[in-house]
């Protein structure tokens, strides 16, 4: 099972690369929810099989593979955008920056002092790549909803980092990071179309000209 776990976490990195290489929005939001149903199987990989199990993971597959990326992509639709035009940084660029941090993210994994069942694993330098293109994809972006996208692809990694801790994670503490997870992209996408309505743009980087009359 660890095998093919690994192999998961290996399409969880492979899909960040795609993210950052990809102007459509509408592709993004189908990459991420790819990257919630993966995340959703993972816990059955390494856990022994319960009902319990079954049921988080249909709530994990349900909140961060169907239900958060429809409501992102009825924030894209109702705000009538299809690409990230004009990022900060080029996405041959950004591509290139995630690649390099992805292979760091292996260089620093083998330097943490992991427990002996968990070093030759590759859920640390998921987590960290993850982690790490959430950012790029939050802080390289112009649009609110791409800077959504990315806070989503932070926190899958944070997920994944923290599924080497199911044993001492209660429950009700991922049922409520799930919960919170969910109210946070709501009223992103509440905040999204107001800013569709009242300005031509929702480029955040235009945002800053506003002043006070």
């Amino acid at each position: 099972m660890s095998a093919f776990a690994d192999q998961l976490l290996v399409l969880v990195m492979l899909i960040n690369l795609v993210m950052l290489g990809t102007s459509r929005l509408v592709f993004s939001i189908r990459a991420v929810a790819v990257q919630g149903v993966i995340l959703g199987i993972l816990p059955g990989l390494i856990n022994p099989f319960s009902g319990h199990l079954a049921g988080i993971t249909a709530g994990i597959i349900l909140a961060k593979g169907i239900v958060i990326p429809y409501l992102i992509g009825n924030a894209v639709h109702k705000a009538q955008i299809r690409r990230e035009v004009e990022p900060f940084i080029g996405y041959v660029s950004t591509l290139l920056l995630g690649a390099v941090f992805t292979a760091l993210s292996f260089a620093f994994a083998e330097k943490l002092p992991l427990a002996p069942e968990h070093k030759d694993l590759l859920f640390v330098p998921a987590s960290i790549a993850t982690l790490l293109t959430g950012f790029l994809i939050l802080t390289t972006r112009r649009k609110a909803i791409s800077q959504v996208i990315g806070y989503l692809v932070m926190e899958n990694g944070i997920f994944v980092f923290g599924l080497l801790l199911t044993e001492a994670m209660p429950v009700m503490v991922e049922a409520g990071a799930l919960l919170d997870l969910l109210v946070g992209i709501f009223v992103m996408g509440i905040v999204i179309n107001h800013i569709s309505r009242e300005f031509s743009s929702i480029d955040t980087s235009r945002l800053r000209a506003l002043k006070e009359e």
